[in-house]
């Protein structure tokens, strides 16, 4: 990267059909290639499989390798020109293509003596893209594009003369979070830190899954990548430990869940990035061989931990936890229960006359044989008896975990027809149950 280059111009002329980008890097040589015999700007532009970046030992945090992106736009242009102007070979040059680049113009070259820049003009061949016109949604994305290169160049971008109001990375997470609010329609503040001259992350609660907005070496990769995992991976870690100390005996929490609630913000300089194709959407280049480390420091952990994804986490838990209670727990009103032991069922037990039913809770085998004896006396059609194995759970100081697991409270739900969360409080409620009555025999 030229580290001199500070200015990006845009302009996009939808009427006319005409886009052209302008920036003051270090211009292109404008000398003869000698073994190709032609002059390098003419190579690069115009002809296929001709690039700077296909050594691989030589490090370097640019995007493209093959130099297709460019001689693509050329391709797909009904008219192409390039311009650049270097000090240092104290010349400017000019081509111009046509035609799909089937039409090549002779280079113009002159005497120059100003600073460098390079321009790109082109007219986008319409027809093959069965346009016939520049409409405003690909202008949309042209200017979205002109949003990301200010976030992650470090440059100042002017958009058809009008300077960009970002100025770096930060700035560009707050326009995009600005408009957009949480569930409860607050806005949604988000955790900065630039780690590095390589990284900058931001992170902040998503209510929508998984979100990412990220770039490598200015290239905005939709779909994310190793680079997105690796940030991914390390804040979960700490989210995982505060979230065990608040969830002792909670629902278990797998790492993808935790993820789940994250809105991570990367932008990175990647050494030789690779990509799964051409449209440079997902990184796929091993962590090992980023040629960087990012290292957040233990005042963002600190802060991402009071950013509200901790507690967003374990509400989605209780909730997680209430539900499987509500599935695997809540029982229902039938005739004939199967699969609890030591259950005297009543023989009206979930049929017209379960409210006339009673169950019998005993403290152990003993006090239930009794119970059982009693029955002969009153009769099997409305009294049920279910024996009690020591002291019962306290279900209002016990987890969703605790419930869901023992097996008495999931007998006598059951036995009862309990549903999970529901209320009995009027004559219609009860009628779902199996048991209009409980009795404890102590």
């Amino acid at each position: 990267r030229d580290k001199t280059m500070d200015s990006i111009k845009i302009d996009i002329d939808q009427e006319n059909n005409s886009i052209s980008i302008w920036n003051n890097g270090q211009g292109i040589p404008v000398v003869h290639h000698e073994k190709e015999k032609m002059y390098v700007p003419t190579m690069i532009f115009g002809h296929l499989l001709t690039s700077s970046n296909f050594n691989d030992e030589e490090r370097k945090v640019t995007g493209g390798r093959n130099g297709y992106g460019a001689k693509l736009c050329n391709v797909f242009s009904t008219k192409f020109v390039v311009e650049t102007a270097s000090k240092k070979y104290k010349r400017a040059f000019k081509q111009t293509w046509e035609k799909n680049m089937s039409k090549v113009h002779e280079p113009k070259i002159k005497d120059f003596m100003g600073d460098d820049y390079t321009r790109i003009t082109f007219n986008p061949d319409l027809a093959k893209f069965k346009m016939e016109s520049l409409d405003n949604d690909i202008v949309a994305i042209f200017q979205r594009r002109a949003y990301d290169v200010a976030a992650s160049s470090g440059c100042k971008v002017i958009l058809n003369g009008k300077r960009l109001t970002i100025k770096n990375f930060k700035d560009y997470v707050d326009l995009f979070l600005k408009e957009r609010g949480d569930d409860g329609g607050n806005p949604i503040k988000f955790q900065y830190e630039k780690c590095n001259d390589r990284w900058e992350i931001a992170v902040c609660p998503s209510d929508n899954g998984f979100q990412q907005i990220s770039f490598v070496n200015s290239i905005a990769t939709t779909k994310g990548g190793r680079h997105v995992e690796y940030i991914a991976d390390m804040l979960i870690k700490h989210l995982t430990e505060a979230i065990k100390k608040k969830n002792k005996n909670g629902l278990t929490l797998k790492p993808a869940q935790i993820k789940n609630h994250l809105w991570v913000f990367v932008s990175c300089l990647i050494e030789n990035p690779t990509f799964d194709s051409q449209t440079k959407e997902n990184m796929t280049l091993q962590v090992k061989s980023f040629g960087s480390k990012c290292q957040p420091s233990d005042a963002f952990y600190a802060k991402v931990l009071k950013s509200g994804v901790v507690e967003n986490v374990l509400s989605w838990a209780k909730f997680k936890a209430e539900n499987i209670l509500d599935k695997k727990q809540s029982g229902k009103k039938t005739n004939k229960l199967k699969g609890i032991p030591k259950l005297e069922d009543a023989n009206d037990a979930g049929g017209r006359n379960s409210l006339e039913c009673t169950l019998i809770l005993t403290e152990g085998d003993s006090a239930k044989t009794l119970a059982v004896a009693g029955l002969g006396v009153v009769g099997r059609d409305r009294y049920g008896v279910f024996p009690l194995r020591g002291k019962l759970l306290n279900v209002r100081e016990a987890s969703h975990k605790q419930i869901l697991e023992n097996a008495e409270i999931n007998a006598l739900v059951k036995i009862i027809g309990l549903k999970y969360k529901h209320k009995y409080e009027s004559y219609d409620d009860m009628k779902s149950l199996r048991y209009g009555k409980l009795m404890i025999m102590t």
